[in-house]
């Protein structure tokens, strides 16, 4: 059986990113069938299984996953339209974006901008921003977002994972530093 990580890596990119690239088709909330996502995975990765794929979604600690019925989804990061539904964030109060330091400059010109996402990701602990922005290099910012600024002006925050959350923007005035 290949690993946790290694497949749910591929679930990541196929459900994100490129489902057609892979013979499916998502609907509007971005879910796809589980029995399609894993035949498509067997292809990689003979021998999985619905029961691997399912622990996968139960023990992932961001929660990226949510199944729901027969149909599987990423909760966020899509690189496509997605509509999303996801619950509104009334409670949090500050909120971290880990990046790399070169990006600070432009970040401090122009706010957070979702790039080729739907949404800016944000976290709702520090540790979990400096990992995410370690994915793009080990000389990383944290940023301090202040999420009452974002609802101010009229930014919704949604909850996207355990301990994601998610904004169309993040605008200069918002950003503690």
């Amino acid at each position: 059986m290949p690993s946790r990580v290694k497949v749910s890596r591929l679930m990541a990119y196929i459900l994100r990113h490129s489902p057609e690239e892979f013979g499916l088709k998502p609907d509007v909330e971005g879910f796809v069938p589980i029995d399609e996502l894993i035949r498509v995975l067997r292809t990689v990765y003979p021998g999985v299984t619905e029961e691997f794929v399912r622990e996968i979604v139960e023990n992932d600690p961001k929660g990226l996953y949510e199944i729901r019925g027969n149909k599987i989804r990423a909760r966020y990061g899509h690189s496509f339209e997605v509509k999303l539904n996801h619950e509104d964030d009334r409670e949090s109060r500050v909120l971290y974006h880990g990046t790399p330091r070169r990006n600070l400059e432009r970040i401090l010109r122009e706010g957070l901008k979702p790039m080729e996402r739907q949404f800016v990701h944000l976290s709702t602990s520090r540790e979990d921003a400096l990992e995410t922005g370690r994915r793009h290099g080990m000389d990383v910012v944290i940023l301090i977002i202040d999420a009452e600024c974002l609802r101010k002006r009229g930014l919704m925050v949604y909850k996207a994972g355990r301990n994601v959350r998610i904004v169309k923007k993040v605008p200069l005035e918002c950003i503690v530093l």
